[in-house]
């Protein structure tokens, strides 16, 4: 009879609020750089979650065992991130920037889920502390929180492998060296340095220094907060600030461990890979079937055309088409229009883009286009064995044969997502909203997009919906973020079961 290892998940409990009141600090120095009044409200929550929460809980769980199983793995991630969003809630709570608790919580969770989704009226007039706080849960949020922790845990004698597991439980197993933490620590690296050539790219382009780090840190974990009310439109006349971020979003929905590859010039991995192949794809088709509707039948205007900064009519309706499509496939969430105005045909193409997603192994929410990859396979073959049903016809990918436990996998993934997209709709009409808006709200938030349809338009922002909606869709944001089955598992009896 095995019990559960309370003390070590406690113990793990102590670590991530640890590095959340490290992160914290960062909001600290940026409100002491520029003068805010908010900084000693700051400095209070990185103090209480470091040292009151942090530090005290890891000291009295001290003593654990440090032994960890698949079931202590699993609850750690789905706590973890809980625990996460209620602390970071702390920094909106202390400064006032928000006075609800809910509202609060679903800024953070909506943070580090990297959804994008805000309750924020005006975005602007807060303080740069708390907007760089906003684009931290992003960053902290994107690679996972518990990536993070496995390559720190060591130190502690702890191992991680059952929290990679948990927190990425995708059906790719490609690592980078044999060792897990190994692993994790080259993923940050190429994160960090990703971040910081996009900051600087940006920086150049024309945005401010700080508005370049907050947009970089957004990018990169595909999060979408920004620190202006229009998002990206802001710089709906500047092509070079557009582009920059369309190129750092497509790298930060491609599989990092590609990516890797990449950068070590062993570029045959890289367009080896069906399913970077499959994403390049979606990304090119997509592109082209909204910039042909939009041009040749839609009557909108996108930006002023006579502005030096801005090429014509063509490019900015391209660019537009361009910058929405990767940002939804990528789940990224950033905003240059408002792609629910355009036509119907192209908005209801943009709701099956929801279900799409970017690669395993990258930042982005959503369905994941491996697994699309699989569905579209396994379904060629049905017809194949309807017709030769005596013959072995196994699925391939990349140039492999895949073990029927995974095809099961996938196809039980997807209906369990489709089901969970139903449920959440059906939840959220019975809250109060419109069949539009709580269609969108179920899929935004499932599949950690942000912008939605109806009353969630991107050009709105989710503070109309009631507090029990919200709560929902924080729910829905965590069960998409942690790909289903990691949160759902806990809600089985035989979960609790010693054995």
């Amino acid at each position: 009879m095995q019990k559960l290892n309370y003390l070590i998940i406690l113990h793990v409990m102590g670590i991530l609020l640890v590095f959340n009141g490290f992160f914290m600090s960062f909001a600290v120095i940026t409100s002491w750089f520029y003068s805010e009044d908010a900084i000693l409200s700051q400095l209070l929550t990185a103090l209480l979650t470091v040292i009151m929460s942090g530090v005290l809980l890891m000291f009295f769980t001290r003593h654990h065992s440090k032994e960890m199983t698949i079931k202590e793995g699993y609850l750690i991630v789905t706590l973890g991130w809980v625990i996460m969003a209620l602390s970071g809630t702390l920094p909106y709570l202390f400064t006032n920037s928000i006075t609800s608790f809910t509202d609060a919580f679903f800024e953070t969770i909506s943070g580090y889920t990297t959804t994008g989704a805000t309750i924020i009226d005006d975005i602007e007039i807060l303080p740069k502390g708390i907007l760089i706080w906003r684009s931290l849960t992003h960053w902290i949020g994107g690679m996972g929180i518990i990536v993070l922790t496995v390559a720190i845990l060591p130190m502690f004698g702890i191992g991680g492998m059952q929290l990679f597991t948990a927190e990425a439980p995708g059906i790719s197993t490609d690592k980078l060296k044999p060792k897990i933490t190994d692993t994790a620590k080259r993923l940050w690296l190429i994160y960090f340095v990703f971040t910081a050539i996009e900051t600087v790219l940006l920086n150049v382009a024309g945005m401010t220094t700080f508005d370049a780090v907050n947009h970089a840190l957004s990018t990169l974990s595909t999060g979408g907060f920004s620190t202006k009310n229009a998002s990206i439109a802001f710089w709906n006349d500047n092509y070079w600030i557009q582009y920059i971020i369309i190129i750092f979003m497509f790298f930060a929905g491609t599989n990092f461990v590609l990516i890797y590859f990449a950068i070590k010039m062993k570029f045959k991995k890289l367009f080896g890979n069906e399913e970077f192949r499959w994403y390049l794809g979606f990304v090119v088709i997509s592109t082209l079937v909204s910039f042909l509707a939009v041009y040749f039948q839609g009557d909108i205007s996108l930006s002023s055309t006579n502005h030096p900064m801005v090429l014509g009519e063509a490019e900015s309706t391209f660019r537009h088409a361009l910058f929405q499509v990767v940002a939804v496939i990528t789940t990224t969430g950033f905003v240059t229009s408002d792609f629910t105005a355009w036509l119907p045909f192209v908005s209801i193409f943009f709701f099956g883009l929801f279900f799409l997603g970017g690669s395993a192994g990258s930042t982005s929410g959503g369905v994941k286009i491996v697994r699309q990859v699989f569905l579209i396979k396994n379904g060629i073959l049905e017809f194949k064995r309807i017709l030769h049903p005596n013959a072995i016809l196994p699925m391939r990918y990349n140039k492999k044969s895949v073990d029927q436990k995974i095809v099961y996998n996938v196809l039980g993934f997807f209906i369990l997502y489709m089901l969970s997209f139903i449920v959440g709709t059906l939840v959220m009409s019975l809250l109060g909203l419109d069949f539009m808006s709580s269609v969108g709200a179920s899929a935004s938030s499932l599949g950690n997009v942000g912008p939605a349809f109806g009353d969630l338009s991107p050009v709105d922002n989710y503070n109309g919906l009631p507090v029990l909606a919200k709560w929902w869709s924080a729910f829905l944001m965590l069960l998409g973020r942690l790909e289903l089955f990691t949160v759902l598992i806990l809600f089985t009896s035989y979960f609790w079961k010693r054995y």
